[in-house]
């Protein structure tokens, strides 16, 4: 007798979606570029905050796709001949960082402050309805 994993268990309608939506945040983002931390604000609310010295609004993209949240970043490179480094332990480097979002999350605001990119999320109450399924005859 074989075991049924989650994904292939047949009490489990519908769930093929949540494989794949696994298999695509384990590909993303990997390289630990840029640090963030991820803390529960309220019953059904969520910070993201990202580390991003150095960046500023402009060098920012966040976008929603396909329920992924992205955070792209890139600084421009107006004054990189002006400036001369003895020590650059600064990152400046161009990334994206992808957040998986489950149905009813949304974000709420994004703001940069001192070098810390935070994204507040609410996550919607879902409502608990009952369904009656009438019976046709053929």
């Amino acid at each position: 007798m074989t075991k049924l994993h989650f994904p292939t268990h047949p009490l489990l309608l519908g769930f093929d979606r949540l494989e794949r939506l696994v298999e695509q945040t384990a590909r993303a983002g990997t390289d630990g570029y840029p640090p963030f931390n991820i803390e529960v604000t309220g019953q059904n609310s969520f910070r993201i905050t990202l580390a991003l010295a150095g960046f500023s609004e402009e060098d920012l993209s966040i976008t929603i796709e396909k329920r992924q949240l992205l955070v792209r970043g890139q600084q421009s490179d107006t004054d990189k001949d002006a400036r001369v480094f003895l020590h650059r332990g600064i990152a400046a480097r161009q990334f994206q960082r992808v957040f998986a979002l489950a149905e009813g999350v949304d974000v709420i605001r994004a703001v940069l402050i001192d070098g810390l990119l935070h994204i507040d999320l609410m996550r919607k109450e879902p409502e608990d309805t009952v369904q009656t399924i009438t019976i046709n005859r053929e």
